[in-house]
């Protein structure tokens, strides 16, 4: 999934692997030369201090660090003669924290720690700012994933009330007819469909026809939690060999009383409030 940093009007992408966060360096480059951000990354690995700054990371960080080719590098490193691209530290070294990406937004990536250091020598400014606004998104990802954990919890706390809730006189969903328990529907998605909203798809397609989603895109957050446990139901009951109809007779009674219980319960209103 690509990702985004905006840092003093210039755009740096950066992408997640293995749980690890990768930069790009060819963004951060144009900061400083945005015709040419490769001839700056190269210019950067061609210091005895990012050849030492690489291999001590890696060494840490690769079991699979080629250390003769390193040694060789760090050897050359800093001379006139000597040029080294992205590639062929990785290909040469079998480097893990530097990765070159072809295509549209492609360029040279390199891990967190490697890009901040590679920051640093082209602004200590430009660094501050880029370690600020990486650490801003990542707090806002995090707060995305405590928000899901949150969504779970609740629907758990939901689900428990339902099974602990005796069946309500009052009903939500309509009860099947006669002449519906003896219908053959179609697949045993219109079961459960009819068990809930007393129609089939085909049925709730014809009377919303301005409509481009299904009956179940246009389901609150109760009616999906209901339809969750229904589902399950549904297999066990295909299990003891029950007939269509009288399956649908059995759910349909246990729709009405897990919704009347979700109506009363104020905790899912925190998942529906957010759907």
């Amino acid at each position: 999934m690509k990702k985004e940093l905006i840092v003093k009007d210039v755009n740096i992408n950066f992408f997640s692997q293995k749980e690890e966060d990768f930069i790009s360096l060819t963004d951060i480059a144009k900061y400083k030369n945005v015709e040419a951000p490769a001839d700056v990354v190269k210019n950067w690995m061609r210091t005895k201090n990012t050849i030492e700054f690489l291999g001590f990371w890696e060494k840490i960080n690769n079991p699979n660090f080629k250390l003769v080719e390193f040694d060789q590098f760090w050897k050359n490193a800093g001379a006139n003669t000597f040029v080294l691209s992205p590639n062929k530290w990785i290909n040469s070294t079998n480097a893990i924290g530097l990765i070159s990406k072809s295509g549209k937004n492609g360029g040279t990536f390199a891990h967190k720690d490697i890009a901040f250091e590679f920051a640093s020598w082209i602004s200590a400014e430009f660094k501050l700012y880029i370690i600020k606004e990486f650490q801003r998104l990542k707090e806002e990802e995090n707060e995305r994933l405590l928000l899901g954990w949150d969504a779970k919890r609740t629907l758990a706390k939901v689900n428990y009330k339902i099974h602990t809730d005796a069946i309500k006189e009052h009903i939500v969903p309509h009860l099947v007819t006669p002449k519906e328990l003896t219908f053959v529907y179609a697949n045993e998605a219109d079961v459960l469909n009819m068990a809930l909203f007393g129609m089939t798809a085909k049925q709730w397609r014809e009377e919303n026809k301005s409509k481009k989603g299904n009956i179940r895109d246009e389901a609150d957050v109760r009616q999906l939690v209901c339809l969750a446990n229904l589902e399950s139901m549904n297999a066990e009951l295909i299990r003891q060999k029950l007939s269509q109809s009288e399956r649908l007779k059995q759910l349909n009674k246990v729709a009405i009383a897990q919704m009347k219980s979700l109506l009363e319960n104020k905790t899912v209103e925190k998942l529906n409030s957010s759907k």
